[in-house]
């Protein structure tokens, strides 16, 4: 089960044999998509990359497989590929390092390897994402705060902390219009029946009715590599 398929030791292999990998390739592929899709929020896109990224990859390995100047070659495009591509999440960039490793095993003939490779991972984030490893509590928002030049923000805003927080962190200032507004970035916690709107309203009220924000935290700047 853990040995290759390809029975040419020149690099060369038979139809049967592509068409053996590249099934393995494409199902494996649409399992790892789904898994690291499992109650995440992807994008169409990433999850048809996951889905086709290794039958790709399965194809570059067979092609160069023995040629030292098609394998530079490939290097090469891939580099080009990687400065043209946005940054993604760790868990896009995770799940694009498996469907690599499933389409390296499987253009070298390793089905059972890659299949072995393609289950364990998936079981591996699908229990992750349902134990909740490494969330934020379920009431922790990120709250956006707007205040003018002459306000001493520090303090101000701790009587309403006090009574609708379990916990707020100031994660970063910065200064908006020249210089005239401060914007200010906290980590909250609210407490249990606390209300939104009540919250809002009395930060409204010490802040001047200036802009506020409270939603989902944002993905932590360590998230993406």
């Amino acid at each position: 089960m853990m040995e290759s398929i390809f029975t040419s030791v020149d690099g060369a292999f038979t139809l049967v044999e592509f068409l053996m990998a590249s099934a393995a390739s494409i199902a494996l592929g649409i399992g790892a998509s789904l898994a690291f899709g499992f109650k995440s929020r992807c994008s169409r896109g990433f999850t048809m990359t996951v889905a086709v990224l290794p039958i790709i990859v399965q194809v570059v390995i067979m092609l160069v497989n023995g040629n030292l100047g098609a394998g530079v070659a490939v290097a090469g495009a891939f580099s080009l590929v990687r400065f043209r591509s946005a940054q993604g999440s760790a868990r896009e960039i995770c799940a694009i390092f498996v469907a690599m490793a499933i389409g390296l095993a499987n253009g070298m003939g390793y089905i059972g390897v890659a299949a072995l490779l393609a289950i364990i991972c998936s079981i591996a984030v699908i229990v992750l994402t349902l134990t909740g490893f490494g969330e934020r509590g379920a009431r922790e928002k990120e709250l956006r705060i707007t205040t003018p030049e002459g306000m001493d923000y520090e303090g101000a805003f701790d009587k309403a902390f006090d009574r609708f927080t379990t916990k707020r962190e100031l994660l970063s200032v910065k200064t908006t219009n020249m210089g005239s507004l401060f914007k200010l970035r906290y980590a909250v916690a609210l407490k249990p029946g606390a209300s939104e709107k009540e919250f809002l309203d009395e930060l409204r009220c010490l802040n001047g009715n200036l802009e506020i924000s409270l939603g989902i935290m944002a993905a932590v700047k360590e998230e993406t590599l």
